[in-house]
């Protein structure tokens, strides 16, 4: 059954046409790859994921629900500059993620020293505890994008969102980030929608591939037309399209006599 139903999307911005004619089916516990040249509509299809913009058309619907108005809890999103609260400490950022969607938007007394106690427990689990007391900025990247994961994973997402996590790291940290974030999706199963410029990060995580490009093209209105996903594969079995490989799996057994 479809945990993420996108029907007939498009997103217009005035008369600049950004996505269009999106349809995708997604089972809960996936993970989504989504690659294509830049300005082609993947961030743009990320914050339609996350509610943060409403489709120009079409609709976004999650678990079966209506189509959401706005961001909500169940929904994580990690940005590639740390979206973390320079503010806040290493721990008060791991408490405040908890703290969202309380009625006053913090924690008080008994429920604030057993977050902090969760909190402690989150930092070590990932080798932030040493930290703990520092603000971000006192950070590396890596640390400060592990901060970023944790704090999303915190508030206990169905869907968690990634736009270019590790674009903004070494190669050596952007690797020990990959092997962090499967170690945190076999604990912590959920809906993983990553958008990535390198082909073989989206293979190496995703369980499927989507490419978003423009096929219609008219030099006199590059306005005109929108991205869509023009591939879509499945990474766990060589790379052949997603589809195909449904429809064997789908085909009855008489059929394959």
């Amino acid at each position: 059954m479809s945990f993420v139903q996108v029907r007939d999307v498009w997103q217009r911005y005035g008369t600049r046409s950004i996505i269009e004619r999106v349809n995708l089916s997604v089972e809960e516990g996936a993970f989504i790859s989504i690659v294509g040249a830049s300005g082609c509509g993947k961030s743009t299809f990320l914050r339609l994921l996350l509610a943060e913009e409403q489709p120009t058309r079409g609709e976004v619907s999650v678990a079966g629900a209506p189509p959401a108005r706005e961001p909500d809890r169940a929904r994580g999103v990690v940005f590639q500059r740390y979206s973390v609260f320079p503010h806040l400490s290493v721990r008060d950022n791991i408490v405040a993620a908890e703290s969202f969607g309380t009625r006053l938007g913090w924690l008080w007394g008994a429920r604030l020293r057993e977050a902090k106690a969760r909190a402690d427990a989150t930092l070590a689990r990932i080798g932030l505890d040493h930290v703990a007391g520092h603000y971000p900025a006192a950070l590396s990247g890596g640390m400060q994008q592990r901060l970023a994961i944790a704090q999303a994973l915190t508030a206990r997402p169905r869907i968690l969102l990634l736009d270019e996590p590790f674009g903004a790291l070494d190669p050596g940290t952007r690797v020990q980030m990959h092997d962090f974030l499967t170690e945190l999706r076999a604990e912590n199963p959920m809906t993983v929608f990553m958008v990535t410029h390198d082909l073989a990060e989206g293979f190496k995580l995703g369980d499927r591939v989507l490419v978003f490009d423009k096929p219609r093209w008219d030099p006199h209105a590059p306005d005109a037309y929108g991205a869509t996903i023009t591939y879509d594969f499945d990474a766990r079995h060589g790379g052949i399209p997603y589809h195909h490989l449904r429809e064997k799996v789908d085909e009855p057994a008489f059929a394959k006599a």
